[in-house]
């Protein structure tokens, strides 16, 4: 082994962090000669192709590519040897980069996954117990409505009857006018609201898959 070699060996390699810092050291030398070749050969309009200044851009871009793959043994990225063509060309080709693994950021992950699968679930229990539930309340409220106008009218009765006594004569109470349509409202209400607490499950899961057709429609456009 002659004693070049055995120094290059006992020397300590440049270490470089990425793939980028080299990319970007030898962009910078480029940038760098292509400022200086336009300050000696600034470039005129109207000239057409300078056949001087190509050719002295291309000895120069040719002593960088020499410079860097001299320079390349003696470099490293991340402790692994660096391949001097891979950085060399024009429009070096673009490296997947990985990001190192988290274990707090895949946690993270899991829990956000969880809960997500928490307000699905939610979301489902209340499309099932909601329109149920709105049904019942008004029921409620109209069963309540009812009974306070019967209320209002055994009121009235009494009244009148008391009245009636004071005066001697005989209490006569007719159905109130249009008993029966009321009634047969109160029915109809009841019978709506029953096929309403019935049927509305089904149209809100039509209506979401609807939106869901309609969102993977407008995605694919």
């Amino acid at each position: 082994m002659d004693q070049d070699s055995a120094a290059s060996q006992a020397q300590r390699k440049i270490e470089l962090q990425s793939p980028q810092d080299l990319a970007y050291l030898v962009a910078k030398v480029r940038g760098a000669a292509a400022a200086r070749i336009n300050e000696a050969f600034p470039h005129v309009p109207g000239q057409g192709e300078d056949e001087l200044r190509n050719q002295i851009e291309s000895l120069v871009n040719e002593y960088i590519d020499k410079t860097f793959t001299l320079a390349a043994p003696n470099l490293s990225i991340n402790g692994l040897p660096v391949s001097s063509t891979e950085y060399l060309s024009p429009s070096p080709a673009t490296r997947d980069t990985h990001e190192p693994f988290d274990a707090r950021k895949r946690q993270r992950v899991a829990e956000l996954i969880s809960q997500e699968e928490k307000l699905l679930e939610e979301v489902a229990a209340l499309k099932r117990s909601v329109p149920g539930k709105a049904a019942d309340e008004q029921a409620a409220r109209v069963r309540d409505a009812i009974r306070r106008d019967e209320e209002m009218v055994e009121a009235c009765r009494a009244a009148v009857a008391v009245e009636a006594g004071k005066e001697g004569g005989s209490l006569r109470v007719d159905r109130l006018e249009r008993q029966d349509g009321v009634e047969a409202g109160f029915r109809g209400a009841v019978e709506a609201l029953g096929r309403l607490k019935r049927d509305m499950p089904s149209a809100v899961a039509k209506m979401e898959r609807a939106r869901v057709a309609g969102e993977y429609v407008l995605d694919a456009k």
